[in-house]
C-alpha cells in the first residue's frame, strides 16, 4: 500500500479526516480530494457510534473506489469486515487487542505510535506501516508539546516498516519529514479546511522536491 514513491508526485501524501474541520459539505470535500490522487484517504471519525460510522463509511468507501484511491477505515473493525474494506487502522491498545481471526482479514493494518517502544511493538505484531505524531505544533492536538523531527528519525530508524509522519505539516515543512526518514506524510487540517485543494496538494509537492 505505501510503497517507497517518487516524491514529486502525490503516492506520499495521506488525507486524514475530520468531518468537524471540514469546510463545505463532507462527501462533496472526499470527493474532491480524492480527485487529486492522494495515496489514501483515512477515514478518522473516532467520535460516532459504530452505526453512524458504518452510515459514513458506506458512502465514503463508494466515493474513494469512484476515484480509484485506497479507502482506509479507522478504529471500526467490526464496521470495516461487514462493509469487506481490507485496509484498517488503529491505534495501538486496539491492534493489540484484536484477535488473529479479525487480524487475519485486513490486508493492510496500521498503526498509531508515540515512541520507539510503540514501533518496535507495532512492527513486531505485524503492522504493515506507522503513522508517527504528532511531529509539529498543530491545533489539533492544542497546548501538547510536538514530538519532533529527532523522535520521528528514531522511530525510522528503529523499524523497517513504513513509517508516515501527521501533525502540523504543510508545505513548508513536508520535506522536513523526508529528510529525517519518514516515506510520507499525513495530513488532517489542510485538506479538511484549504480552499482550493489542487493548489494545496500541489504546494505539497513542490515542498517534497525542494528537499
Amino acid at each position: 500500500m505505501y510503497e517507497d514513491g517518487n516524491l514529486m508526485d502525490n503516492r506520499n501524501i495521506i488525507c486524514v479526516t475530520n468531518r468537524n474541520l471540514c469546510e463545505g459539505g463532507f462527501f462533496e470535500r472526499i470527493g474532491e480530494i480524492a480527485s487529486c490522487g492522494v495515496k489514501a484517504i483515512i477515514l478518522r471519525e473516532k467520535d460516532l457510534s459504530a452505526e453512524e460510522y458504518r452510515n459514513l463509511a458506506e458512502k465514503f468507501t463508494e466515493i474513494c473506489k469512484k476515484h480509484k484511491i485506497e479507502a482506509v477505515l479507522h478504529t471500526y473493525t467490526d464496521v470495516a469486515i461487514g462493509l469487506g474494506v481490507k485496509s484498517i487502522h488503529l491505534p495501538l491498545p486496539v491492534f493489540k487487542d484484536l484477535s488473529g481471526e479479525k487480524k487475519s482479514f485486513f490486508e493492510k493494518t496500521g498503526v498509531s505510535c508515540h515512541s520507539v517502544e510503540d514501533a518496535l511493538e507495532a512492527e513486531r505484531l505485524g503492522a504493515a506501516y506507522i503513522i508517527f505524531g504528532h511531529v509539529f505544533a498543530t491545533d489539533c492536538k492544542k497546548g501538547l508539546e510536538p514530538r519532533g523531527l529527532s523522535a520521528l528519525k528514531k522511530v525510522c530508524e528503529a523499524v523497517k516498516i513504513p513509517v508516515y509522519a501527521i501533525g502540523g505539516i504543510n508545505s513548508e515543512n513536508i520535506g522536513l519529514v523526508f529528510r529525517n526518514g519518514a516515506k510520507g506524510a499525513c495530513i488532517m487540517s489542510g485538506f479538511m479546511k484549504c480552499p482550493d485543494l489542487k493548489d494545496f496538494v500541489k504546494k505539497l509537492r513542490t515542498g517534497t522536491e525542494n528537499e
